[in-house]
């Protein structure tokens, strides 16, 4: 198929006007495929040739104002419209469009549970095509009037209100002017929670065999749609720009969720059928917000090319993480963001397939596609929080809404952005964007105390390029209580220094750069103050500083600086006394994936993997009581990934409970069966009496798993063949079956494997596309297999083979990751860094 360049983009941009697309689909015509016709009424400026886009299974007809059209001229994705005149046109479509299960146009779904059938839409970048006909890029934006046909008892959503008229159609109130990969469309006999707010219909709908826990959650849902829902518009001048608010939880979701106006789409993960963690469920309420952020900075608002994503993407994830901290009980967001969410944006920039967060240059939309990562989401994040930092939070807002004003319902571009913001400020806004928005890579800062005659003056050492205003923490020692740190003062500084920095007084214990978390970059600890963290962490008092030592021991690991040993005594020493979940969360997961299934040798895993089980049956039996569920539930999960031996995992399993609690529900079931397989101390006949216990799509994904992972060679085969020798599992399955097969207690017996995987994985996303590539890419590359062998065979792979550019760019970051962890074990550094 043919990707859209950005060349063609502005030629068909020129050329046409887009007013109003009809569509109606039936979706009662078979399992397989659906009925699909459009009605496109457009303007051309000029007479000249265009084309239109679909992906069809069947294309029946073609009409170019009532002239018929031969729909053998369908070149791939593209339907040539020659000769147009200037002045009003109308084609007229009609195709049969095939159902997907990989969450790429229209995805079907039968709910093992009960049987129910459910379909939606995802759209996005270039997926509209296998739907509907489409002109299809952001900036021709139209009306769209949509009906559909469905079976007898389903419910549709849809953009805008939907009604179920006599014949059985279902009629959508026609959009605002919205690009086309933001149609959506959500038929199946939905479980609805409705209500209404501020004038508007608000609506939560999942599967019907979700319906118990979406009602148990539904409170705490529609009140943090509420409240973020409040807080924009005292934010934004600009109201809510459509007609109702849908959030439909649906099956076998790529992302996290997707920004359709009026009808957002969720991963149904969201709707939580066993126990979560208090965190998990402000993840929730920040995807929420963030989704909701994207009603202005996306849908009515659009970039104009996909250069510009981080108008969406960026402003989404800021906007997310500061309206839920202020407008929800969610509080601590931005401690979750700074522990986990960052990390992700700190290593897609440190990799060779880095980009600026406002790239000058992005040709086409399969190297758009490449960049929704940790660079347009994290980093991008961060880079805002900073500018509210240095603009001020009021001249901040009074831009973006100036932006609203100028552009709503229209395009915008990086050059709109700003030059709105410069209109609020007196600040050379357009500097700071060149700096942060088209620069590459993460700037590092280091600390140095000066004796001068007056006391001490800090030194702040900047490798990289970017100008940065952060909060200096001093910290000292609490006399009263050993191992608590008392802030002694925050400085606020520019990075270059403008001025010399003092610090008063005595020298401090701990010096902290970026206290607070508000810039993007790397920091070290002088060595006086590394010292005093090794001893007293825990004790610093607010959640974010600790985020930023962490994160600093967590860079010198990465970085070569640290031996990963260090990293994870220092989680024995501290996690036991750490008040704060995420923090918690974040160093046991870096700890586990990257430590003790990369970083450290075969050899040394056993030793980490007991230092884990121990440091977390400590925080089982710290929180004996009761007062901590999410932090019994982290460690409980934890200690079941870590465990070496199977005894208490199988008296567990054998009593359905932890003892003391909490119970076992399916998600820790399964949880411990993975375990037990990886472990050899399972077998089929214990997955298929789990499987009939737990007969859910959950359950299906998690047998998937469990099966893949058993030590035999006859259960490595057919997990292989189910990956890679045939194409019916969807992309959920796909990625469970991925997710078990490489264990590394099993590398012996998965050996022959590794080399096999990159033409496998080739073939593969050549047959299925993007997203069972990005699947192969990232859960079935043999991450285990930490070997130079293993790094040529990647290496040759992508220097000698054609492959599609969504398997290539995760191949390479896999590869570098891998670099990554054999110099980190090639580094043997002692348990202590050296001096900073």
């Amino acid at each position: 198929m043919s990707v859209l360049t950005r060349d063609e983009a502005q030629t068909r941009a020129q050329l046409l006007d887009v007013h109003r697309y009809s569509i109606a689909l039936d979706l009662t015509t078979g399992d397989d495929t659906f009925d699909s016709r459009t009605a496109i009424r457009f303007t051309a400026r000029a007479a000249g040739d265009t084309f239109v886009e679909l992906k069809p299974a069947t294309l029946r007809s073609v009409t170019l104002d009532g002239q018929h059209l031969d729909p053998e001229t369908l070149d791939g994705n593209r339907l040539a419209l020659k000769g147009l005149t200037a002045g009003e046109h109308e084609l007229l479509i009609d195709a049969a469009m095939h159902y997907s299960r990989t969450c790429e146009g229209m995805h079907r779904f039968t709910d093992p549970a009960d049987g129910e059938t459910y379909t939606y839409t995802q759209l996005f970048m270039e997926d509209v095509q296998r739907v509907f006909a489409a002109f299809d890029q952001p900036d021709l934006k139209a009306v769209f009037e949509l009906t559909v046909t469905a079976p007898e008892g389903w419910t549709v959503l849809a953009n805008g209100i939907t009604t179920r008229q006599d014949d059985g159609r279902w009629t959508a109130a026609p959009t605002p002017l919205i690009s086309t990969y933001l149609v959506a469309v959500a038929a199946g006999p939905w479980h609805s929670v409705r209500t209404e707010h501020a004038g508007l219909p608000f609506g939560i709908h999942c599967r019907r065999s979700l319906a118990p826990h979406l009602d148990a959650d539904a409170d705490e849902i529609l009140d943090v749609t509420r409240q973020c829902f409040d807080r924009y518009h005292e934010k934004f001048e600009e109201p809510y720009p459509f007609d109702s608010y849908d959030q439909a939880f649906v099956p076998e979701f790529n992302a996290g969720a997707m920004e359709n106006p009026g009808l957002v789409t969720f991963r149904d993960e969201y709707v939580y059928r066993s126990a979560v963690t208090d965190t998990e469920r402000q993840t929730r309420a920040m995807v929420i917000a963030h989704e909701m952020a994207h009603m202005w900075f996306g849908d009515l608002v659009t970039l104009r090319w996909w250069d510009d994503i981080w108008l969406n993407e960026s402003f989404a994830e800021y906007m997310g993480y500061q309206t839920t901290a202020e407008a929800t009980r969610f509080t601590g967001t931005w401690t979750d963001f700074g522990i986990v969410r960052k990390s992700w944006g700190y290593d897609a920039d440190q990799r060779p397939s880095t980009h600026p967060v406002a790239p000058e240059a992005v040709p086409d939309t399969a190297s758009a596609m490449l960049n929704f990562d940790g660079i347009s989401y994290a980093k991008g994040a961060s880079a805002l929080r900073q500018l509210v930092t240095w603009l001020g939070e009021k001249d901040f807002l009074a831009g973006i809404n100036i932006h609203f004003a100028r552009h709503r319902f229209g395009n915008a571009t990086l050059a709109d952005f700003i030059d709105s913001l410069a209109e609020a400020t007196d600040r050379d806004v357009h500097s700071w964007a060149e700096a942060w928005l088209r620069t590459t890579g993460v700037d590092t800062l280091t600390p140095a105390l000066v004796e001068t005659d007056g006391g001490r003056r800090l030194d702040i050492a900047r490798d990289g390029s970017r100008p940065h205003r952060v909060a200096v923490g001093v910290y000292d020692n609490d006399p009263a209580e050993p191992g608590r740190l008392v802030l002694r003062e925050r400085i606020e500084t520019d990075v270059p220094q403008t001025a010399p920095t003092l610090v008063p007084g005595r020298r401090p214990d701990l010096v902290v750069l970026n206290d607070g978390d508000l810039t993007y970059a790397k920091v070290r600890l002088d060595p006086a103050s590394w010292d005093t963290a090794l001893r007293s962490l825990s004790g610093l008092p607010d959640p974010l500083t600790r985020t930023v030592v962490w994160n600093a021991a967590r860079d010198m690991v990465r970085d070569g600086e640290l031996a990963p040993t260090a990293y994870l005594d220092a989680a024995r020493t501290h996690l036991p006394h750490e008040s704060d979940l995420a923090v918690v969360q974040g160093v046991l997961g870096f700890a586990a994936t990257h430590i003790a299934d990369r970083y450290l040798t075969a050899e040394a895993r056993p030793a980490a993997l007991a230092l884990l089980t121990d440091l977390t049956r400590d925080l089982i039996r710290r929180t004996e009581d009761g007062s901590a569920p999410g932090l019994r539930l982290t460690a409980v999960r934890h200690f079941i990934d870590a465990a070496t031996r199977p005894a208490t995992l199988l008296d567990w399993l054998d009593g359905d409970s932890v003892p003391g609690g909490p119970g076992l529900d399916p998600e820790l079931r399964w949880r411990i069966l993975a375990r037990l397989a990886a472990l050899g101390a399972t077998d089929e006949a214990a997955i298929a009496a789990e499987l009939d216990r737990d007969p859910s799509a959950t359950g299906q994904e998690g047998a998937a798993r469990c099966r893949a992972a058993l030590p035999t060679a006859e259960a490595k085969a057919a997990a292989w063949s189910r990956l890679f020798d045939t194409d019916d599992l969807s992309n959920y399955l796909f990625a469970a079956t991925a997710q078990g097969f490489w264990q590394p207690e099993q590398a012996d017996l998965v050996c022959e494997y590794v080399p096999r995987f990159y033409p496998a994985a080739v073939a593969l996303a050549d047959r299925r596309g993007p997203a069972i590539a990005e699947a192969a890419g990232r859960n079935a590359f043999p991450v285990h297999a930490v070997d130079p062998e293993a790094l040529r065979l990647g290496e040759d792979c992508l220097r000698d083979t054609e492959m599609i550019p969504a398997l290539r760019r995760k191949l390479a970051d896999q590869l570098d990751d891998l670099r990554r962890a054999l110099s980190v074990r090639a580094a043997n550094l002692p348990a202590a860094p050296p001096g900073v």
